[in-house]
């Protein structure tokens, strides 16, 4: 086995992990205070979050039916709709709020970015829930019991959907999206495919 296939359980666990960090520092609350931590968090995830999507469709990469084709379908709806979440309501608000200064009480522009960015990033969530469903159920059919940790891929999805990336539970979420990532590409280096007719 190559170094790369040594090391691709860890790089495709790595966004997900990387993003329930981020989580635990991201602020609840935007204020002139928090203002920096929450653009400058969100800047960063920009290059992340799409991350999650592509290490989901690397599980399915090598195939071209109609659920892998899906799977890439949703990882694509989610990356662009949670980028555009990150960008309008993570950096957008972030910095005009940085910008606008202690005191100053939040104008109407900005609680509007929040109810663009929300609904866009809903879609987002929703498209990652439905990527999730495909590559555990697709894992599950040709793994059978030894894929049953790639459920956690759901899970994690709907508590992302529940609380972006909010400590603890949004942050728990993208944990269990990154570790289970991980163990469904540990499986695909190692266990031959179950056959349908044969034992599992």
């Amino acid at each position: 086995m190559n170094r790369p296939d040594r090391l691709r359980p860890l790089l495709v666990a790595l966004p997900g992990l990387a993003l329930a960090g981020a989580g635990l520092l991201h602020p609840h609350s935007l204020t002139a205070s928090s203002a920096g931590r929450w653009t400058f968090l969100h800047v960063a995830g920009l290059f992340v979050f799409p991350l999650v999507g592509l290490a989901l469709v690397t599980l399915v990469r090598a195939r071209l039916d109609p659920l892998s084709w899906g799977v890439r379908l949703a990882a694509y709806v989610y990356a662009t709709a949670y980028t555009a979440l990150d960008v309008i309501s993570g950096i957008g608000a972030g910095w005009v709020t940085r910008e606008l200064g202690e005191g100053v009480p939040r104008p109407d522009e900005v609680r509007h970015l929040f109810a663009i960015g929300g609904r866009i990033g809903e879609v987002g969530s929703w498209a990652l829930i439905v990527c999730t469903v495909l590559v555990a159920a697709d894992a599950l059919r040709r793994r059978r019991s030894i894929a049953l940790p790639g459920l956690a891929l759901v899970v994690g999805a709907a508590l992302v959907h529940r609380e972006h990336i909010f400590a603890p539970t949004g942050a728990a979420g993208m944990a269990l999206i990154g570790l289970a990532t991980g163990w469904l590409a540990l499986l695909e280096r190692g266990r031959p495919e179950v056959r349908s007719g044969s034992a599992s």
